[in-house]
């Protein structure tokens, strides 16, 4: 008796697998909370993680400050190599544009003294120095 197995052309490709796939997100979960958020929009429209994708579909993904457009070229369920991952979409020029002017507007941003949460020793040490010069 053979195993029953699904062909490429059964196979039902979800958003939120692709995504984990395309390396977007480290987790398909965290995928799946992105587009129960609002963050991934499919051909201009919200969707639910289990929506079906299909190549030449357009989506729209705001990950942070960035936001990418791009066009699903292939499809796949399973996570391999960022080369493989990059094969299966394109981005559009005007996405890569306006993503390296959004990456040079935060890199002229001044760094915090301190980053998050009780500032270290290194830094208490320069705020106490501040304070008794002025």
């Amino acid at each position: 008796m053979q195993k029953a197995g699904k062909t490429d052309a059964q196979e039902k490709f979800r958003l939120d697998k692709w995504l984990f796939a395309a390396r977007f997100f480290k987790t398909r979960s965290l995928a799946a909370e992105a587009i129960e958020r609002g963050k991934i929009h499919l051909n201009s429209d919200r969707v639910k993680p289990a929506k079906v994708l299909a190549a030449g579909d357009m989506l729209t993904i705001q990950i942070g400050n960035y936001k990418y457009e791009i066009e699903v070229l292939a499809l796949s369920n399973k996570r391999g190599s960022a080369a493989i991952a990059q094969q299966l979409y394109r981005e559009t020029e005007e996405s890569c544009r306006q993503r390296e002017i959004i990456a040079e507007r935060l890199k002229a941003q001044p760094t915090p003294f301190y980053t998050r949460g009780r500032p270290t020793k290194r830094d208490r040490r320069r705020i106490m120095q501040l304070k008794d010069n002025q």
